[in-house]
Parts: structure tokens; C-alpha cells; sequence
């Protein structure tokens, strides 16, 4: 039944009985086909990092999931998660302008009033939102789960048909060790660690070998915990490891565990751990490495565009 909605909502939008709305600029939609996180963020900024560094001003709109705010509004890095969803403040951190609404269109009619210097928008999740059209579609796989059990929700995880990813420009497979694709139309995706981030003091130099004496906690409320775990254990650290809900909400009560000397997250969970976090917080970034094929086809096909 469910496959069935989704196969008449695209053909409504393809006979043009549903509309999709087009804006002045290129738009990157990053999305999924399955439910739950899939490392969509970090490529979202690696894409408008690339971007700029090739003459561009990206932007960014996302629906703000998880978030409170219904109507468009630009996303600033120190805003409340529960407002504005847990993935934007990351994307505004990282330098570039963001907009929310649950009416993506509306979002990048808003954002491109705000920044007319904007050429390129790329939308943060949204591949099942064609009410905005799209010149870039990237579907983005964790490898480490795949498609599940390649059923339709409910009794899978899938929102669209495995046969979506054959329409997509792009297939990104987000992957634990660096490969090389001989399939154009798919990439290889891993994310890499950056430096540990003390959440109450951002001065604060993270001390490893301190963390293997015990004491140690690690917590993440993403797509696939079991991910960051792995980047927790490569650095040695030994700690006790707490997965919650995708996009859970924390409550300082969800992470009062005795006796911990340090708690240790994602990026994506410290947005929503900062009102209440002592020096005990520490959260570790992640950056995509992403092929530079899929970058040299994304300008190739926004300036084709543009182009037109």
C-alpha cells in the first residue's frame, strides 16, 4: 500500500498535477531512500566546501526535522535544536547560510531573498520533496546497513523502491575505508575524525590517555551509533557505550551515569547537549572525504544548468 502511495504522489508531480516549484538557482538535493541518518550532513558540507573553493556561494535549505519552527527562517550555529532541528545549527557552524521550513520552496524563495549573492542551493535531505525542483539528485547509502530488509515502510525502511537510486544523478555510499568507484554513477564516502571538542570550553585540549583509565562514557543518538563507537574504540578509548533514538531529545537525566569522568558524543548530539553540559563533554567532528568525481559531475551539471 505504502509503495503504492509513493508511486502515484511522483506521478501527480510528473503529469504536473502536483507542482514542483523551480528557483533562480542550481539545486543539490542530498537525500536517502531509507529512514534514519545516513551521513547526509557532513556531505551536504563538503559539497558547499568544494563549492566555494570553486568560485561558488552555496547555501543551504533543510526542513529543520525535529524542530519546532514551521515557518522559513535563516538558522544561526547557537540556536535552539528544538526549534530549529539538530542538523542546521552543524551546516551554520561550518560558515554557510541556512534556511528552514517544512515548505522547502518556500525556504528557498526566503533564503535567496536574504542572500542574493547565493548561485547554488544545496538542500539537506528532501529527495522525497518534489514540491522543489531539483537539477542534482544524490542518494546517500550507509553501506554498514544497506537497505535493510528491502522492504517499504512499514515493514522496512525504505521510503522509495530500491529502483529510485537507477534515477538519481549520483549514489554515495558512505563506507569505513577509502575505495574507488569503477561505476560513474556511484561513489565512496567515509568520514574522517577531527580534533575532540570540549562542549563547555572550547579552549580545553582533549587528553586521550586519560580516557582509558575508566570512567568513560559514550553516547550518540544517530542513524547508525554503532559508527561513531568504531571512531571511539580507533583511538583506544574504552568506553561504555549508550545508543539512543535518531534525533532523541537529551535531558541532562538521559546522561547522569555515576561515576563518569567523561562523556563523550557526536556532533549532531552536542547541539543538543550544550544548555546543560559540564566539563565532562566532549564531542568529536567528523568531515566527509568524498570522491572528487562526484564533485567534478556536480559543477558539471550545475553550470549545465545554469547553462540552459
Amino acid at each position: 500500500m505504502f509503495r503504492a502511495i509513493v508511486a502515484l504522489r511522483r506521478s501527480l508531480f510528473r503529469r504536473g498535477i502536483l507542482r514542483s516549484e523551480r528557483v533562480r538557482v542550481p539545486v543539490i538535493v542530498v537525500g536517502n531512500i531509507t529512514v534514519g541518518g545516513s551521513g547526509k550532513t557532513p556531505l551536504v558540507i563538503a559539497l558547499c566546501e568544494a563549492l566555494h573553493a570553486r568560485g561558488w556561494h552555496p547555501c543551504v535549505v533543510s526542513r529543520g526535522y525535529g524542530g519546532t519552527s514551521h515557518a522559513p527562517r535563516p538558522v544561526d550555529a547557537s540556536d535552539d535544536p528544538a526549534i530549529v532541528g539538530d542538523e542546521p545549527p552543524i551546516v551554520a557552524q561550518a560558515g554557510y547560510p541556512v534556511w528552514i521550513a517544512h515548505d522547502r520552496p518556500a525556504a528557498a524563495r526566503a533564503l535567496l531573498q536574504a542572500h542574493p549573492e547565493c548561485d547554488v542551493i544545496v538542500c539537506d535531505d528532501g529527495l522525497q520533496h518534489y514540491a522543489l525542483a531539483r537539477d542534482v539528485e544524490i542518494a546517500v547509502i550507509d553501506e554498514a546497513r544497506g537497505l535493510g530488509n528491502g522492504f517499504m515502510l512499514p515493514a522496512g525502511p525504505l521510503r522509495e523502491p530500491e529502483s529510485r537510486l537507477g534515477e538519481v544523478d549520483a549514489v554515495v555510499r558512505l563506507v569505513s575505508d577509502e575505495r574507488r568507484s569503477d561505476d560513474p554513477h556511484t561513489t565512496y564516502m567515509t568520514q574522517l575524525a577531527e580534533a575532540w571538542r570540549n562542549l563547555r570550553d572550547a579552549s580545553r585540549a582533549a587528553d586521550v590517555s586519560q580516557w582509558r583509565a575508566g570512567g568513560v562514557h559514550a553516547f550518540a543518538g544517530i542513524g547508525n551509533p554503532g559508527r561513531f563507537f568504531a571512531l571511539v574504540r580507533k583511538q583506544g578509548i574504552v568506553a561504555v557505550e549508550h545508543a539512543f533514538p535518531d534525533h532523541h531529545a537529551y535531558r541532562a537525566s538521559d546522561v547522569a551515569w555515576p561515576g563518569a569522568t567523561a562523556l563523550l558524543m557526536t556532533q549532531k548530539d552536542a547541539v543538543k547537549c550544550a544548555a546543560f553540559a559540564d566539563e565532562r563533554f566532549w564531542y568529536l567532528p567528523v568531515r566527509a572525504s568524498v570522491d572528487p568525481a562526484l564533485i567534478k559531475a556536480v559543477e558539471h551539471k550545475i553550470r549545465g544548468s545554469k547553462a540552459a
